[in-house]
């Protein structure tokens, strides 16, 4: 399939296999709720924001092979994936899209290795953002993980009412991923073969799940999928590659999540005016060690609605 060309779409298929194995019950994607929600300007499902970002690191895992950029990666000690993207516009099953994928830039000082990525479809940029492997994370929560400390201690939190922390556990699964993964429209041969006894969970899987943790938080406190529906506007994430590479299945994956945090919008050049909630997450597994950071930003859609009709 050429990367270049728009040579990629997805069916109604491909997201039920991304939102059932991740337990993402947003009625974005649900082919019978989306009509229910309020002033939806979607003629459809839309595809999941995980979804196509698992698709974006597998292409990027293929032109980093490709162009032989691996010893480098392991040279420099490049532990970390760092993720900064933003969503320019939702993507509709049975629309053709395109993924570039533009030549990496090697820096020396400090080392790192980066990605210009691009998603677009016929009228307009769906994706945009960055891919960078670095030495460090480049995003951390505030005041060295302290914002996390009363989740890292919990066992189990169905309720953010006690707590400034929503704590979600899951369980990583090897089916689950490996239909993540071809609901994503990347080949689950690249990650997983049995009788290989090869192993190799996509980053993006585990991370995944930080959207069922989302929206059960939101659910915990009687919040309105239908009439005040929330879209994702961009994501900052951190993985580090050595507690990524040795997940195994039945790893208990805990998700704190932290927020909102209300950011106003700022004007000028690539700015969004738009005021925005953040949502801090943390995946923690084993002796809580960290495997991810995720910044969710997310606004209302309605006022994202507004903000195009405007004059």
């Amino acid at each position: 399939m050429d990367r270049s060309e728009y040579g990629f779409c997805f069916q109604q298929i491909h997201i039920d296999a991304a939102r059932n194995s991740t337990d993402d019950f947003n009625p974005f994607h649900d082919p019978h709720k989306y009509r229910d929600i309020k002033d939806n300007p979607y003629k459809g499902t839309i595809v999941l924001g995980f979804q196509l970002e698992c698709l974006i690191e597998y292409l990027v895992n293929l032109h980093r092979d490709e162009q032989g950029e691996l010893n480098f990666i392991e040279e420099h000690d490049l532990h970390f994936s760092n993720y900064q993207l933003t969503f320019a516009n939702a993507l509709l099953p049975g629309e053709p899209f395109k993924v570039e994928i533009k030549p990496s830039i090697i820096k020396l000082d400090p080392p790192s290795l980066s990605n210009r990525i691009i998603v677009r479809k016929s009228d307009s940029m769906v994706i945009i953002g960055h891919r960078r492997e670095t030495a460090e994370p480049l995003f951390v929560p505030n005041n060295d993980l302290s914002l996390f400390a009363d989740a890292m201690s919990a066992k189990q939190q169905t309720s953010a009412t006690e707590s400034q922390f929503y704590l979600k556990s899951k369980y990583i699964s090897a089916g689950n991923a490996k239909n993540f993964t071809s609901g994503s429209l990347c080949d689950q041969y690249y990650y997983f073969d049995v009788l290989e006894n090869r192993v190799n969970y996509p980053e993006m899987y585990p991370c995944s799940l930080t959207s069922c943790a989302l929206l059960e938080k939101a659910m915990s406190e009687n919040y309105d999928f239908v009439t005040n529906p929330m879209v994702y506007m961009s994501h900052n994430i951190s993985i580090n590659h050595r507690i990524s590479k040795n997940l195994r299945t039945n790893d208990e994956l805990r998700i704190a999540v932290n927020g909102p945090h209300i950011i106003a919008g700022e004007k000028g050049l690539g700015k969004s005016e738009l005021t925005q909630q953040l949502f801090c997450c943390l995946g923690l597994v084993r002796e809580n060690l960290t495997l991810f950071y995720a910044e969710v930003f997310m606004a209302p859609l309605l006022s994202i609605v507004g903000a195009k009709t405007s004059p």
